[in-house]
């Protein structure tokens, strides 16, 4: 007997419906062709073992079975449980008039019980396009899969579960999610807040200009002053993700298997803090069977890099690409994956190898032209992506022990809200363009002209200073965003004067 059922393939972080034909005739053999890889010929052995556990008996009879289309690999062991139902029905152990309506997918224990998979929101998303009417899948998968409407999800605990249902001897328990008060439920439910760190008003202020405009920051400071608590506090005033960008960031997580069984939308911006000993491929993606990287987990968030000038520049190089297209094409001999990575850069660094140079109380103690070469491990093109640079200083005593309560990250988000809102107004046009970090030098000549006061001070900057070329569009892009945080349709004379202060690292005399 020929029997149908269907599972799933998730490619980069789009999913395939996968046909998976059973045939049950003369003979004593096992076939499973259709590309599988060792995880899913291995899944023999699981079905038997986990059939035999509740009484159920694997056909002494030849059985093969093709996952179609063939050219695609199948890979994982996920396919456990679609496989072990074709084989029951193909064998008339089960009836086979649902399993037309349903994705199915679950990894099979010895016991017969299911673990959690992967890639369960892309799988949900493609079966309610191809109009499946539900999904059946491990229940630790169910909250996830249920964000996806005019789908029906099925949680299980084990095989004897799908199989009662299907004979129609147990009703199967219906898993239900209200997407959009899930998402506003859980929104901002940030554990730390921007009024938490004392002092440092323009570190603080040199943040909220970043998150206004999208743009990337470095903080240059010696250890103690703060830097690593900053960027923690980032993604509390960047505006909360919409529901479009919540699933999208989920898709990815779902993908590399980040989301457990409590969680079913992230609805907080991601933050990913690497350490500094990351591979190439850890961060950007990759592998012999691509998985997404760091960048990609902070997609819609914040990538930050703790003592930028420790990691190795190959892993720093291989961020230009993505850093301005804000996605990473990872290709291999027989397929090419796209991996969405829109974030914004936060790196911190100390100023030296000692980390005291330009400390005002402790002496720097590296020998000449060691604060250059500790510099130049970041490269120019790197720094050329990078609009912010500011330094931090140690708070006094005075500000950490009796310091008026700062701004909470509520108020500041506020105002980045209403810039984001220009923002948004005036790249309506443009798409894929949704703040003035994303601007191209035809914007940026359309958007930020300026003022005979501004041409001036820019000029002036760049002679006086010793500003490179590159930073002059930068300066633009951030003046830009210090207007849009004032409600002021025209980059006036004090917007420059503050972006030309946050270019310190390309000031010719920085570093001696």
């Amino acid at each position: 007997m020929l029997v149908k059922t269907y599972g799933s393939a998730v490619h980069g972080i789009k999913a395939t419906t996968i046909t998976i034909e059973v045939s049950v005739g003369q003979g004593i053999n096992f076939f499973l062709v259709g590309l599988p890889d060792s995880a899913v010929k291995e899944s023999q052995q699981r079905i038997t073992t986990a059939l035999e556990t509740h009484h159920l008996k694997m056909p002494k009879r030849r059985i093969v079975i093709n996952m179609a289309p063939a050219d695609i690999r199948k890979e994982g062991s996920a396919y456990d449980l679609p496989l072990a139902v074709g084989i029951m029905a193909a064998s008339e152990q089960i009836k086979s008039d649902k399993l037309v309506d349903f994705i199915i997918m679950g990894e099979l224990s010895l016991d017969g019980s299911l673990q959690p998979i992967k890639g369960v929101l892309p799988i949900a998303i493609q079966a309610r396009e191809e109009g499946f009417k539900g999904f059946i899948l491990p229940k630790q998968n169910a909250r996830e899969a249920a964000v996806v409407n005019n789908l029906e999800v099925y949680g299980v605990d084990s095989i004897k579960d799908v199989i009662d249902f299907f004979n129609g001897e147990k009703e199967l328990e219906q898993t239900i999610i209200n997407t959009r008060e899930e998402f506003n439920a859980n929104a901002n439910a940030y554990d730390v807040d921007f009024n938490d760190v004392k002092g440092q008003e323009n570190v603080k202020r040199a943040l909220e200009v970043s998150a206004a405009g999208g743009h990337n920051i470095i903080m240059i400071g010696p250890p103690g002053a703060g830097k690593t608590m900053l960027a923690k506090r980032l993604p509390t005033i960047i505006p909360p993700l919409t529901l479009r960008e919540a699933l999208e960031t989920t898709k990815i997580h779902s993908v590399a298997g980040k989301i457990d069984k409590n969680t079913s939308l992230m609805t907080r911006r991601p933050f990913r803090a690497p350490h500094h000993t990351i591979s190439d491929v850890a961060l950007v993606g990759g592998g012999q069977w691509p998985q997404p990287g760091e960048i990609s987990l902070s997609h819609n968030g914040v990538l930050f890099l703790d003592e930028l000038p420790e990691f190795k520049r190959t892993v720093l190089e291989v961020m230009r690409q993505p850093l301005e297209d804000r996605v990473i094409t990872i290709s291999r001999a027989k397929s090419t994956v796209e991996y969405p990575a829109s974030f914004m850069l936060v790196s911190s660094m100390n100023p030296c190898p000692c980390g005291y140079y330009n400390h005002p109380e402790k002496e720097c103690v590296c020998s000449p032209g060691v604060v250059q070469k500790y510099l130049n491990k970041i490269s120019g093109p790197l720094l050329d992506r990078i609009d912010i640079h500011v330094e931090v200083v140690p708070v006094p005593f005075e500000k950490l022990s009796g310091a008026p309560p700062a701004e909470s990250s509520e108020i500041v988000r506020a105002r980045v809200v209403k810039a984001r809102q220009v923002q948004e107004e005036r790249f309506i046009e443009w798409k894929g363009v949704h703040c003035n970090a994303q601007m191209n030098s035809k914007l940026i000549r359309k958007f930020c002209q300026l003022d005979d006061a501004g041409t001036a001070l820019v000029k002036n900057a760049m002679e006086k200073l010793g500003l490179s070329a590159r930073a002059y569009d930068r300066i633009l892009k951030v003046s830009r965003t210090i207007a849009d945080l004032e409600a002021s349709p025209n980059i006036k004379a004090e917007h420059i004067a503050e972006a030309i202060q946050y270019r310190s690292l390309d000031r010719d005399n920085w570093a001696g």
